[in-house]
């Protein structure tokens, strides 16, 4: 009986939420029950629609994890090293203050001893960060950040760059990026505020 009962409520709240407007993928997701179930009582049911009530008490928003900012001690733990800063100079142009390395490697911009930016330079460091102070027309993320970059430099501080320049690897035989993997750890794992994938 009471596990009838209880049939009777989950059933009531599938055909509350689809009144709602909710998917049906979503309804099972939100009441942890199986899609089929849900499917099941809107589908395939011979009762007639039950008109829209109000549940007894709402039902809590998906968790969502909150990554940790990524320190400059993480990063230099982890064996990045300082490289230079980001100035402007007298004409007002983005530059870097010392030679960066030509590797292909991973950088980081740093402000405030918290990293904002991770990206990869498959093309060497040097020249990647060259495009942030000069970017081409049609180099979307070299000019948002390049935008930023000076938007911070603006204020007082100053913005550290930060690089490594990690080993490829092999897995089952098969050849693995060192860069591109430690940038994409480092984003998924890490809430960078420039970085637009970090936010997923």
């Amino acid at each position: 009986m009471e596990a009838e009962a209880s049939n009777t409520t989950i059933s009531s709240q599938i055909r509350v939420l689809a009144a709602e407007g909710m998917a049906t993928a979503e309804i099972a997701r939100r009441l942890g029950i199986r899609y089929q179930h849900a499917y099941n009582v809107l589908k395939g049911s011979d009762r007639p629609s039950v008109p829209a009530v109000r549940l007894e008490r709402p039902l809590a928003p998906p968790l969502r994890t909150v990554k940790p900012p990524l320190p400059l001690s993480v990063l230099i733990d982890g064996g990045f090293t300082l490289a230079g800063r980001w100035m402007m100079s007298p004409a007002d142009e983005l530059v870097v203050d010392l030679p960066l390395p030509k590797e292909v490697g991973v950088y980081a911009f740093v402000k405030d001893n918290i990293a904002l930016y991770v990206g990869v330079a498959t093309m060497g460091i040097s020249k990647r960060l060259y495009f942030y102070g000069r970017p081409g027309i049609s180099q979307r993320t070299s000019l948002r950040l390049n935008k930023t970059l000076k938007a911070e430099l603006a204020g007082a501080g100053s913005i550290e760059i930060c690089v490594a320049t990690p080993p490829d690897l092999e897995w089952n035989g098969l050849p693995v990026h060192g860069s591109a993997g430690l940038e994409l750890g480092l984003i998924k794992k890490y809430a960078l505020p420039w970085n637009m994938r970090s936010a997923r």
